[in-house]
């Protein structure tokens, strides 16, 4: 049996949405559907990329020194209050039951949903010890940190294209950049190598034997093989990502040349009522960009799954919509809305209509 994080049993509970996945994208997708009126859980097993991020950056509204933890705890809080579900699992398998909806099965729980999300992102390869904790010398992502090292030594790490091109960007934020091959030869073509070395950037072969560090815990120097000491603020180490494919993999959802996840412009993929969003998809990974994806995937999901207005052959055959069909809440959403507008504001008193008068 599993527990939400409220601490309530979800064993047996039917959804209408499944989000796989507690970082940006999925909690965004969640905090939609359940404010669009349909049953959600977030099932997140903890950790992942933006959970390691020491502070926020790039998230209007956010402050700088929030962590990662702080920023997906208030988020889930927020999903909660709605009426959703957080659930702390991890899902190991999942399938399209003969009724056309989705079994997923945890270590603790399964789920039955009628729309299933997929937001489990991705794992950075990380570069062999010593190197510094992430956050304090260690960065993956360069639109998040490249202004920290305005003016400061920094370092990129790695010997493939990616690593060659975000050396030459890193010129735009300082003239003191590294790139370290760590003992391995390089491994990108020809042209990077003579745009490479076109650019004022030092090219160091020799390995990182170790490093310096300041009393906070923040990377000042790697020391060389050589015998050389050169001090950096920090740096990017650029060895690839392993994609988590292996729940798209099992609804046969088609994936990229690259290893992401193939999605529509409503984050849909090639199998119906399957969704991804996040870092499992192409594009930047970014926190605002994760979230923007979530909205658009919650949003294509109240699409498919809102009951009114109700079609028109439907109407033809079944007749016009009662009162008693409306409104197409469930009583935990109604419940919930109801608690959260009591806490912003007592409700009306609204005195029931007068009869009017015959004459």
């Amino acid at each position: 049996m599993s527990d939400t994080e409220d601490g309530s049993e979800t064993e047996g509970r039917d959804y209408e949405v499944v989000v796989v996945g507690g970082g940006p994208a999925g909690v965004q997708t969640a905090l939609y559907t359940t404010r669009l009126g349909h049953d959600t859980a977030v099932v997140d097993r903890g950790g992942g990329r933006a959970a390691m991020m020491l502070d926020t950056h790039n998230v209007i509204g956010v402050p700088e020194e929030t962590s990662g933890n702080e920023f997906l705890q208030t988020a889930k809080e927020q999903v909660q209050s709605y009426g959703g579900d957080v659930v702390r699992d991890f899902v190991t398998e999942i399938e399209r039951t003969d009724d056309g909806r989705f079994r997923l099965v945890g270590n603790d729980a399964e789920f039955l949903a009628d729309r299933v999300v997929l937001a489990v992102g991705f794992n950075d390869e990380r570069p062999d010890p010593p190197v510094p904790r992430t956050g304090k010398g260690l960065h993956y992502c360069l639109h998040c940190d490249a202004y920290m090292f305005i003016d400061r030594p920094v370092y990129v790490m790695g010997t493939g294209e990616a690593a060659a091109h975000v050396a030459m960007i890193m010129l735009n934020f300082t003239d003191d950049v590294d790139l370290l091959l760590r003992g391995e030869d390089p491994e990108w073509s020809d042209e990077t190598d003579e745009q490479l070395r076109a650019h004022p950037i030092e090219i160091v072969d020799a390995e990182i034997t170790g490093m310096q560090k300041s009393d906070d815990g923040w990377l000042e120097a790697f020391e060389f093989d050589d015998g050389t000491v050169r001090r950096y603020r920090g740096g990017f180490p650029m060895y690839g990502s392993n994609y988590n494919t292996d729940l798209p993999e099992q609804l046969g959802c088609d994936l990229n040349d690259d290893g992401t996840v193939a999605v529509d412009e409503g984050m849909e993929t090639s199998v119906d009522g399957v969704y991804a969003v996040g870092d499992i998809t192409p594009g930047h990974n970014q926190v605002p960009v994760a979230m923007g994806e979530g909205a658009k995937a919650g949003i294509d999901i109240h699409y498919g799954l809102r009951a009114f207005p109700r079609d028109l052959d439907e109407i033809r055959e079944h007749g016009p919509v009662g009162a008693d069909d409306v409104p197409n809440v469930s009583e935990r959403i109604r419940g919930a809305a109801e608690a959260f507008e009591e806490a912003r504001a007592p409700p009306l008193d609204v005195p029931d209509a007068e009869p009017a008068d015959d004459d």
